[in-house]
């Protein structure tokens, strides 16, 4: 790592240790550093060259930049100018107008989607509401803040120094201009991707109280680089988690995907409960944690670092993963704490855990929403932990055919690698899945169905008929 900065910085080393009479910005010319066109998209280029054609300043920002120099394939590619939203959207056909929050414009390229900001004014000096108001205008209707001083809407435009002061940590506010080629760094980005260090532009808790998603972004840079968050930035954070309890469900819900969900879950996850952010999250499953319970078939830290790591290996291989997987490892281990508390209770095992996931999922919905289309897949997975055992007759055969069985034998085997003793129920599967169908059925016939903690079908007794209550008919008297 960093291979990419040391180049960029084979000719102006000095400039990346500012000192007190540092200006800004610091302008690195084509010539003293690595990154060129080649490394970006043909997409965002067009998008750069056009808006430029029609007399806009256009620059490409953030993360893009920051992941070039220090080795990582950067993902996506946002573009800013000083052309309004209204203004971008009239360039491009191709484009359409998204955002209430922030009014963003997306250019789309076939499965890619270029998004285009227009330079926005730094609002951090303006009041906080009084308390008792529902929100503040802040220099125009364009922008507003709640109670919390968190801001609503951002709509305020300004020019490229603006911009640079309300990004949100200082290697985010990098810009490269492809008229000359050159890279600008506002607030110091590049002695701190040098240092390996996450800090924030201007005072940390202002910054953590207008958007305190910005504290889950701390944590997922730190995941995610292994960089160390600067002490001044990493303070407040303890102080302020509760702040996250005032942002909607639907962006929580987005924020886990990306924090736990992106090859660095478990040192993200490490994190999240070092600075105290992991209980405004999964609030059950992280009072399930601090109380230290555990049963002998699961331990439910071991289980999650156990689920956290197979979703790693499985992203740093390229290989996909669904989001609805890694919210079911999340929450199972409180889900088999409901489960024990309604069969404690007399309900009966499948309906017990049916009702224990609906509790689960009604008290996380409140934290991070989850919609359907996850929470339906996340049902099936949990409910498929009592059917794979349940492996006599023809029961095997239907549940190979399930939709929901790879990812159900996937969460099997987590539990088992994390400890849960289930009498080698993997190994059964793992052979019954690739063997040929005189194989299968042998190792259906070599289950004692009877013994096997009573899986196996109850013996019906025969059926007695049913006596007629209606006279009987003297059929001698017939003629």
């Amino acid at each position: 790592m960093l291979t990419g900065f040391k180049s960029l910085v084979r000719k102006a080393s000095s400039v990346f240790t500012p000192t007190k009479a540092q200006t800004y910005p610091i302008i690195i010319p084509r010539k003293q550093h690595s990154l060129s066109r080649q490394d970006m998209s043909p997409n965002a280029v067009k998008v750069l060259y056009r808006l430029n054609k029609a007399g806009y300043d256009a620059y490409l920002v953030g993360g893009c930049i920051r992941d070039h120099l220090i080795d990582i394939e950067p993902k996506d590619f946002d573009v800013v100018t000083n052309a309004t939203p209204e203004e971008v959207h009239a360039i491009f056909s191709n484009s359409r107008l998204i955002g209430r929050r922030f009014r963003l414009v997306h250019v789309t390229f076939g499965r890619e989607i270029i998004e285009v900001s227009t330079f926005r004014a730094n609002t951090a000096q303006e009041e906080t509401p009084s308390p008792g108001a529902t929100q503040t205008s802040l220099k125009d209707k364009d922008s507003a803040r709640s109670t919390h001083g968190i801001i609503l809407r951002d709509n305020v435009y300004g020019n490229i120094e603006e911009d640079a002061e309300r990004r949100d940590f200082t290697f985010n506010a990098l810009y490269y201009n492809v008229q000359d080629f050159s890279i600008h760094d506002y607030c110091g980005g590049l002695a701190d991707i040098k240092n390996k260090q996450i800090r924030i532009i201007g005072d940390p808790k202002q910054r953590y109280q207008e958007d305190p998603v910005r504290m889950l972004r701390a944590i997922r840079f730190a995941g995610k680089l292994g960089f160390q968050i600067e002490a001044s930035t990493a303070a407040p954070i303890k102080e302020m988690a509760h702040l996250l309890d005032h942002i909607p469900p639907a962006r929580l819900f987005e924020e886990v995907l990306k924090l736990l969900g992106s090859g660095n879950g478990i040192r993200t996850f490490a994190l999240l409960r070092e600075y105290g952010l992991f209980r405004y999250l999964f609030p059950d499953t992280d009072a399930l944690l601090q109380s230290g319970w555990k049963r002998d078939d699961i331990d439910p830290e071991a289980f999650i670092l156990r689920g956290l790591k197979n979703t790693d290996e499985r992203i740093q291989s390229g290989k996909s993963t669904a989001p609805y997987f890694l919210y079911a490892i999340l929450m199972w281990p409180s889900v088999v704490l409901r489960h024990e508390e309604f069969q404690a209770q007399g309900m009966p095992v499948t309906p017990a855990l049916h009702q224990a996931a609906n509790m689960v999922l009604d008290n996380q919905v409140a934290s991070t929403a989850i919609p359907r289309r996850f929470s339906t897949p996340m049902r099936e997975i949990w409910d498929m932990q009592l059917r794979l055992p349940k492996r006599y007759g023809k029961r095997a055969f239907q549940l190979l055919e399930h939709p929901r069985f790879r990812a159900g034998f996937d969460f099997l085997l987590i539990r088992e690698q994390s400890g849960t003793e289930l009498n080698d129920l993997g190994a059964w599967w793992e052979a019954f899945q690739h063997g040929n169908e005189n194989q299968q059925r042998d190792l259906i016939k070599q289950i004692d169905s009877r013994s096997n903690n009573n899986e196996g079908p109850k013996k019906r007794r025969p059926r007695r008929r049913r006596k007629s209550n209606a006279p009987q008919r003297d059929i001698s008297s017939d003629s």
